[in-house]
């Protein structure tokens, strides 16, 4: 998951604004990805859904995890550059910490606290010496991919009290028909005025997003989230920058350096620490 989502900051920036803009990329790649769950939801039995107790839920996680999250996302992508949105999106694990323990009351661990820490550290040492910059110009984007990050945190901690009762299927085909009717007074109007005359290689780039960067990495994360919870799920976005750099190596596009060891060992250590058990306090 972490590779996919890697690799999509840059394919985005080949999408927008050239052939399609940031609301009306959305309803392809939400609307697109409504129609995979829905198709793969006939391939196990029918779930009911309780929409008088859990229907409020479904709405919030669709809002904050598929409509608020994927509009500004791309929104500041569109104004931002894909350095500044990598940097800012490392903030996601801190604010699932945060959610989890001081509005959904869930037991903190000082490990946790560590690997964030640690991991973060070493994020920070990768992205050093890249060309990100924080202006006037990208500020609006910026502050768009703040916000998404602090609504895929709120995402990521309520979808687990769904996951306790439906299948991930069946929380992922809702939460994403329900998104795509918010995104449509949004995304409509600008997807009217794209440009379709693509070459193959862009027409590629956006059938990826909506596979493997949308349906597949949603539904792997629900998954996840289930097994492992939130707070370790969110720490696995600082494995991105360690797999953007190793296929830039692979492509020589970037070079093996001392700098670079010590912020993978980081990040891993990070990574592997959150996922231990001990608790600072019950």
């Amino acid at each position: 998951m972490a590779l996919i989502y890697g690799i999509t900051f840059s394919l985005v920036k080949d999408i927008m604004p050239f052939y399609l803009q940031g609301f009306g990329f959305i309803v392809l790649r939400v609307g697109g990805a409504a129609l995979l769950f829905l198709a793969a939801t006939y391939t196990m039995p029918r779930q009911k859904i309780d929409w008088k107790k859990h229907g409020g839920l479904i709405v919030l996680c669709s809002l904050f995890g598929v409509a608020a999250n994927m509009l500004m996302f791309f929104k500041g992508l569109e104004i931002t550059t894909p350095i500044n949105g990598a940097v800012l999106m490392l903030a996601t694990p801190i604010f699932v910490l945060i959610l989890n323990t001081f509005i959904f009351k869930q037991n903190l661990t000082l490990l946790q606290v560590i690997g964030i820490i640690t991991a973060c550290a070493g994020a920070v040492l990768l992205m050093l010496g890249r060309q990100f910059t924080f202006s006037s110009t990208t500020l609006p984007g910026d502050l768009l991919i703040i916000f998404n990050a602090i609504s895929y945190a709120i995402y990521l901690v309520l979808v687990k009290k769904l996951l306790v009762h439906y299948h991930t299927l069946t929380v992922s085909k809702y939460t994403f028909l329900i998104g795509f009717i918010l995104i449509l007074p949004f995304g409509l109007p600008e997807l009217m005025h794209a440009n379709f005359n693509m070459p193959p290689s862009i027409i590629v780039e956006i059938v990826f997003i909506i596979l493997f960067t949308t349906f597949i990495t949603y539904l792997l994360n629900a998954w996840a989230i289930n097994k492992v919870g939130p707070t370790l799920v969110g720490a696995y976005i600082y494995l991105q920058p360690i797999l953007a750099t190793i296929i830039a190596i692979i492509l020589q596009k970037d070079i093996l350096s001392l700098q670079k060891v010590v912020a993978a060992l980081l990040i891993f250590a990070g990574v592997y620490i959150t996922s231990l058990k001990y608790k600072w306090y019950k």
